[in-house]
């Protein structure tokens, strides 16, 4: 982990004039406070990721569509695409280490119509954010409501479900209006936490079970329980589970304004993230398949969460609820990281005054310098986005769509542009050299595909109850998006705004550190 390892004390100062004059350069103020070192600015991606969150929230679905033989295979190859996609942001996210991340990109790498290109890739990170947080911590709500039935008997109705997810929404905000030393500090103990719980869950599923199914069922066997004919469709629906998982690693560069040597930390983050957890997550799902003991059983389980059945019939009641209590701990990081991550978004994109009530959003705590009103806008959406699941019961899988396609359009729009610029682009630090055309044609070829199988239907026949509703969801924030900036927002967006001169840009920081 050398790539990640925090400055020395000595190199400090200097590194921190680099960064606030590199910042002063992209027209924007050193209002955040720059404490994060690469490893906590790698941290946050990777909790985001969070494969004890995102393998585990959509195993049932991955049990459903494509079984053991898509779960297993389906997570490298879409980790290899991920990493695709990664690598061309990466080169992007060195340019411009800002927290404005891919908006700020698509406006300074588009050569027509860029304030419209910045406006709609804005607006669908912000989707996908949302999302993403509404995902995490609704997977955490449900993983806590079985440990709860099991322990207290306290019900599994949906509405004890939402319950729980408020209620983590609202410790997720509460921490997040703390200061961005508390949140790089649990970032740091989080990554020692996933990596510390995969080796315990396989070590303990490897070792306490007296049988294990065989390498053939794990490896090939295919389970088509979502109605559709066609076995290639389901197996491409199966991909969900993985591609969800592979979200939120943007979160490096929304908080490099956060971090020192952000050129170099910020890109090395987005792909460190993708390659650790890629090989952490496959091992975890290996070794959750060979423990499986009865897979109609698991697929169910009361407690409405098959992996929780998994453990204690592998390895009995107790400690079947301990390594739910590990999984448990690990989703509350990575919906805190979230939360952090999605109000950076809404803090820069407000900065510009691309979301209603800008004002209200752009404003900092000066006692903690972290933007207060966007981490409660965060969660607030992110509850808002869950709610449809007391009356559809696939409303967790529509989620994680609306996730996936919010966060992929929004990374692949300024990698497109950063295509079309060709040798025009401007590298940072950090590069690809040669491979960044072939890399950034992958990437964009990739997201088309996604984006439009994660809007098919689910399950067959198609009722109110299984509809998925994500392609709704994506065209009302697209139509929102729409009419605004044919009504309104063309005529006054201009994109990215700078905050002033060099001076003035000092004169807001020495204000900020008056206030503090």
């Amino acid at each position: 982990m050398s790539t990640s390892e925090p400055v020395t004390r000595a190199d400090e100062p200097a590194q921190h004039d680099s960064d606030t004059s590199r910042l002063h350069q992209l027209g924007y103020a050193q209002e955040l406070a720059r404490h994060m070192s690469g490893f906590s600015n790698f941290a946050v991606s990777f909790t985001i990721i969070s494969i004890l969150s995102g393998c585990l929230t959509l195993y049932a679905f991955g049990m459903n569509t494509g079984g053991p033989a898509m779960i297993v295979w389906g997570w490298p190859f879409v980790g290899l695409m991920t990493l695709f996609v990664g690598l061309a942001m990466a080169e992007v996210c060195s340019s411009f280490p800002t927290a404005g991340g891919l908006y700020y990109w698509s406006a300074k790498l588009a050569k027509n119509n860029a304030p419209a290109w910045s406006w709609f890739t804005g607006w669908f990170n912000f989707l996908g954010q949302v999302a993403v947080t509404a995902g995490i911590d609704f997977g955490a709500a449900f993983f806590l409501n079985a440990f709860l039935a099991e322990t207290t008997g306290y019900g599994t109705e949906p509405w004890n479900t939402i319950l729980l997810f408020g209620l983590i929404l609202l410790l997720h905000g509460f921490l997040n209006t703390r200061g961005i030393k508390l949140v790089a500090l649990l970032n740091n103990v989080s990554v020692w936490w996933h990596i510390a719980g995969v080796v315990l869950i396989v070590g303990v599923l490897a070792l306490v079970p007296d049988q294990h199914q065989s390498a053939d069922f794990v490896f090939t066997e295919f389970v088509n329980n979502t109605g559709w004919g066609s076995t290639f469709y389901v197996a491409m629906l199966g991909l969900l589970l993985a591609q969800y998982t592979f979200t939120g690693y943007d979160a490096s560069a929304h908080m490099t304004e956060e971090t020192r040597d952000a050129s170099v930390s910020g890109p090395r983050g987005i792909v460190m993230s993708i390659l650790v957890s890629l090989v952490a997550g496959w091992a975890l799902l290996i070794g959750i398949t060979f423990a499986i003991q009865d897979y109609d059983a698991a697929l169910g389980s009361e407690t409405g969460v098959p992996p929780a059945q998994i453990f204690m019939d592998a390895a009995g009641r107790t400690t079947g609820l301990f390594l739910l209590l590990v999984v448990i701990g690990a989703q509350l990081f990575c919906g805190m990281a979230s939360v952090t991550a999605n109000s950076r978004m809404i803090y820069a994109f407000s900065r510009d005054g691309a979301l209603p009530k800008s004002e209200l959003w752009h404003r900092i705590n000066p006692t903690t310098r972290t933007p207060t009103n966007g981490v409660w806008l965060a969660a607030g959406g992110a509850f808002v986005l869950g709610l449809p699941y007391l009356f559809n019961a696939t409303a967790y899988a529509a989620v994680t769509s609306i996730a996936v396609i919010g966060l992929y359009i929004a990374y692949v729009m300024p990698t497109f542009l950063r295509l079309r610029q060709g040798d025009d682009f401007v590298r940072g630090p950090w590069h690809l050299g040669r491979w960044s055309r072939p890399i950034g044609i992958v990437a964009v070829t990739w997201v088309v595909f996604i984006t439009v199988l994660f809007m098919l239907p689910q399950a067959s026949p198609v009722t109110v109850k299984n509809f998925n509703y994500a392609p709704i969801a994506v065209l009302v924030v697209l139509g929102f998006a729409g009419i605004w900036w044919l009504v309104s927002a063309k005529k006054w967006f201009t994109g990215p705004r700078v905050q002033g001169s060099a001076e003035e840009l000092q004169r807001i920081e020495r204000e900020l550190e008056s206030l503090a």
